[in-house]
């Protein structure tokens, strides 16, 4: 089913990004024929849902690069990433272009709630692993790991639409980078605190 990896890769870049991935959406919606919503979903390509996405976006982006203001901004965004991921998931499986499954037509809250549990588990391992980048590296980490994520995040949401069977091994490796990330800096801040620590 091409519309559930669209929804599933739209949903994890949700949860780096929340607003990435609804104007990829909704200017995909508003400017070409590959995604074309249903009528239930036809605002997210309106002017005032773009123009309010971009402000939110540009917010977004200055917010998640200041050490502190970072993490804050992490804890509002634990109710809106999540509810966005819901949100695109289920546009995006109820877009009639990307899939013709009858059963995701009927059964609408199915990509509701799958698109609020993977962007809530992508939200959560950036949220734990965001606080450690900063203390490890004092400060200095935060803007590069920011630009990653929103690098990873638009990369992801245009492979959900443009070629949803990678988004699979897209998730992989977003997870594998995830979890590579928060060892690499707990490692260095246990070195640090004790000299003796080595590689072995």
């Amino acid at each position: 089913m091409l519309a559930a990896l669209t929804g599933m890769g739209l949903s994890a870049a949700a949860g780096l990004n929340a607003y990435i991935p609804f104007l990829v959406v909704a200017l995909g919606a508003r400017f070409t024929d590959h995604l074309v919503l249903p009528e239930g979903y036809a605002w997210i390509e309106s002017n005032w849902a773009i123009g309010i996405g971009i402000v939110l976006l540009l917010a977004e982006v200055v917010l998640d690069k200041v050490p502190a203001v970072d993490t804050v901004n992490d804890a509002i965004q634990t109710f809106i990433r999540p509810s966005m991921g819901g949100l695109i998931f289920a546009a995006s499986t109820a877009a009639s272009e990307l899939d013709s499954s009858a059963w995701m037509k009927e059964n609408p809250w199915v990509g509701v709630v799958l698109g609020v549990i993977i962007s809530g588990l992508v939200h959560t391992g950036k949220m734990a692993a965001r606080p450690v980048v900063n203390v490890g590296t004092g400060g200095v980490g935060a803007p590069v790991v920011s630009t990653v994520e929103d690098g990873a995040s638009i990369g992801l949401s245009l492979l959900a639409v443009l070629a949803p069977v990678f988004v699979v091994v897209a998730l992989g490796l977003l997870a594998w980078l995830l979890v590579w990330m928060w060892l690499r800096v707990r490692r260095w801040r246990r070195s640090r605190r004790d000299p003796a620590y080595g590689p072995g």
